[in-house]
């Protein structure tokens, strides 16, 4: 029903396997509770050892470290169907993937990489990613949080805040300035003295899943837990075109599942004796929609081509995900209107997709610091420095 360019045709074999068994996955163990858990905002954590065994933890991480080895465009794929069950619950698959096995993959030691990755691979551990702060949030190099050097340790102190799955991790990457300003990668695990994670309350979005803070109060870092290889603002800046990435491919999911709630809503239900998806209105609603979906499958797919040559630019990638999230929740909301006072209850998913969608638009880069880096790259000039 939204494969109308027979994008489909273009995955290999193996792609469209993994992605028929990922939908299969969704629809048998995250749709059936997904409303529940919404409504009563707890995080179903009974998935995580189910997410492990499916491989949607890492895939695209080297299989010498549990990964899957997949290319981009399956990751892809899995971002997608994932979302199409919830945003919530794909944000838990590309934290752990995107946010905390790539870094550990591409900039720690071989140590680093076999004490963390396997077990993040399985879900037995769980990780969050710590940049955000209180009062830095678009500008990231303001950080406060510091790692100062004391001997043959380092202590960190500062905060973290909006931080996916914190209070249920067991392990953080945070970056913080050392004495010289330069921003490190720094792994802090759950039990460190010093350090808490307090569960942010009272969202009404993302519901299904865990948020909350990251607080060091004199945190003892030895220098095992420092990411060695590279360090520097640009770091954590590729880990967010990794998470960026597999948005412009979430997002779309959850724009299908919209869509075609309305499709089948507008099928069977009847005004002045007739079906909705009769009035000359709600088909123009519903072929804009189709439209949009289709163009943002197109660009999701073509960036992939272009991850998996080692081309992708981070403009590129902000444009992905600026413009496939602003189609999600354009659809999310032109979805509910067909569906009238229906579409506001946990009967159908279509405003718990809207409001997941009003955080995706924020998290990993605003809608508007992603146009601006987008005109960063037109025209040569920063416009947010």
């Amino acid at each position: 029903m939204t494969d109308y360019y027979s994008i489909k045709d273009l995955l290999t074999d193996e792609q469209q396997m993994i992605q028929n068994s990922v939908h299969q996955f969704v629809q048998k163990e995250i749709t059936p509770i997904i409303e529940e858990h919404a409504q009563a905002c707890t995080f179903p954590s009974q998935l995580i050892p189910k997410f492990g065994e499916m491989g949607v933890f890492g895939p695209s991480v080297s299989t010498k470290y549990g990964g899957g080895g997949l290319d981009y465009i399956t990751y892809g794929l899995i971002m997608q169907e994932i979302e199409k069950g919830d945003s919530g619950m794909r944000s838990v698959a590309s934290v752990q993937s995107s946010l905390v096995m790539f870094p550990l993959e591409q900039f720690g030691n071989e140590a680093q990489k076999e004490k963390y990755l396997p077990k993040l691979a399985t879900g037995e551990l769980l990780g969050c990613f710590g940049l955000t702060e209180p009062n830095h949030g678009s500008n990231p190099n303001g950080m406060e949080t510091k790692l100062i050097k004391k001997g043959d340790h380092y202590i960190l102190t500062g905060s973290k805040m909006w931080i996916t799955n914190s209070p249920i991790a067991d392990i953080a990457v945070v970056w913080a300035k050392n004495e010289e300003g330069r921003i490190k990668g720094v792994i802090v695990e759950k039990g460190m003295k010093g350090f808490s994670a307090p569960e942010i309350h009272n969202k009404w979005s993302l519901r299904a899943s865990v948020t909350g803070e990251l607080v060091f109060d004199d945190v003892v870092i030895t220098e095992d837990h420092i990411l060695p290889l590279k360090d520097g603002l640009g770091v954590p800046l590729m880990c967010l075109d990794q998470a960026r990435y597999g948005i412009a491919w979430g997002a779309i999911g959850a724009a299908m599942d919209c869509y075609e709630t309305a499709v089948k809503y507008a099928s069977e239900r009847k005004q002045f004796d007739k079906t909705l998806g009769s009035f000359q209105l709600t088909q123009k609603k519903l072929s804009e929609m189709l439209t949009e979906i289709t163009k943002s499958q197109l660009l999701a797919l073509r960036l992939g081509q272009l991850k998996n040559q080692g081309k992708a630019t981070t403009a590129q990638i902000s444009m992905a995900k600026r413009n496939n999230v602003e189609m999600a929740l354009n659809i999310a909301r032109t979805s509910r209107q067909i569906l009238g006072g229906m579409g506001i209850t946990g009967n159908y998913p279509i405003m718990r997709h809207m409001m997941n969608l009003e955080s995706v638009v924020t998290y990993e880069g605003t809608h508007d610091i992603h146009l601006l880096i987008l005109g960063a790259d037109i025209t040569g000039t920063p416009a947010f420095i």
